[in-house]
């Protein structure tokens, strides 16, 4: 199956991205704080990559001087995230409460 928009074509293996793209349903946004190097925050975006496709990924680099507040909370915590503005887990991915919270998401057409 193939859709054209506006002179490009997608495939079905790019379903997900058309349907970001107009999906009328918001997805949640799930924020890491990280800082440069995170070896347990690379570890944990690899975890994360299946899931990509339900969520809008956002990063905080908590060293940047703008992001002060967010160093002096999570320095020695990281990786922390948070979904939609809220904490959700830090250190490790919880994939049962990703999911979780997720669905949640999905099911309140956030």
């Amino acid at each position: 199956m193939h859709w054209k928009i506006s002179g490009t074509i997608y495939r079905k293996n790019n379903f997900q991205l058309f349907r970001r793209l107009f999906s009328e349903t918001k997805l949640p946004t799930l924020t890491l704080f990280t800082k440069d190097p995170c070896p347990l925050c690379d570890d944990a975006k690899e975890v994360l990559e299946p899931y990509k496709h339900r969520y809008v990924f956002q990063q905080v680099d908590i060293t940047l001087p703008e992001n002060k507040v967010w160093y002096d909370k999570y320095k020695y915590e990281i990786p922390v995230f948070h979904i939609n503005g809220q904490f959700l887990m830090k250190h490790r991915v919880d994939i049962s409460l990703l999911e979780k919270h997720l669905a949640k998401a999905e099911e309140a057409g956030q």
